[in-house]
């Protein structure tokens, strides 16, 4: 009886070893689908052991996690005055068309038909009193045959024609961990969750690229498969025996 449910054991570890390279696979692939997705950041897959009572006995059981890798991405100048980069860990906010906020890295904004800066998906940048509508920004730049004559401070402070028109506001989150992802590029945070940002740097004319490094994550990925390959085989291998068992269980 002893054997059987060793047996038991034992296949139960090794479904669980395969969901949790199935989980380190979802997540590796999603990295590689955003190699190219400007201020993506990827997620590292780190295994938990918990403890819990089954049948009255104690049983070990380990969890995958995921961790949101914050690294800093590559800047790229690109001379459009409309992009942003932030260096350091903050996050910029925009407010989408269901008056949702959310937190994203990307800032390739640009000015919309009604004066609001906006992100790619037309969500309005948060500056101090809200969303940031810049309406005197459309005067100057078709007064200036296109050159706005807007400059973005470090800590996010706009001036257009050297006055002070407002500031884009990026804030820190206490443990990114905790972050809800939303799509590739946004994420959704609490109020609590967020913190005052005084470190990050803002960076104009320059966006961020994703942090991804495809060569580590194709080699994780081929590491992954070859190891699920392993538990399929090694979980056969124990269904046999213990099909084998259980038939010679019923013998008696």
């Amino acid at each position: 009886m002893r054997y059987e449910l060793t047996m038991l054991e034992r296949l139960e570890a090794q479904m669980q070893a395969m969901q949790m390279l199935s989980k380190t696979q979802e997540v590796t692939a999603d990295n590689l689908a955003n190699i190219n997705t400007p201020g993506f950041k990827g997620n590292k897959v780190f295994y938990q052991m918990v403890k819990e009572q089954v049948d009255g006995r104690e049983v070990s059981r380990t969890i995958p996690r995921q961790h949101l890798d914050m690294s800093q991405g590559v800047l790229e100048a690109t001379n459009n005055e409309f992009d942003f980069a932030i260096k350091g860990e903050g996050f910029f906010m925009v407010e989408g068309q269901n008056g949702e906020r959310q937190l994203t890295r990307d800032g390739r904004f640009h000015i919309d038909p009604d004066g609001f800066l906006v992100d790619g998906n037309g969500s309005k940048v948060i500056g101090n009193g809200g969303p940031i509508n810049m309406p005197d920004l459309i005067r100057a730049t078709e007064a200036n045959n296109g050159g706005g004559g807007m400059e973005v401070a470090t800590d996010g402070t706009i001036r257009i024609n050297d006055e002070v028109y407002d500031q884009i506001r990026t804030v820190g989150v206490e443990d990114p961990s905790q972050l809800e992802r939303q799509g590739s590029n946004y994420f959704k945070a609490t109020e609590e969750m967020l913190t005052e940002d005084h470190s990050s740097s803002i960076m104009q004319g320059y966006f961020e690229k994703g942090n991804v490094n495809p060569l580590n994550e194709m080699v994780d990925m081929m590491q992954t498969v070859k190891t699920f390959e392993s538990q399929q085989r090694a979980i056969r291998t124990t269904d046999e025996m213990l099909g084998q068992a259980t038939s010679k269980l019923g013998q008696f």
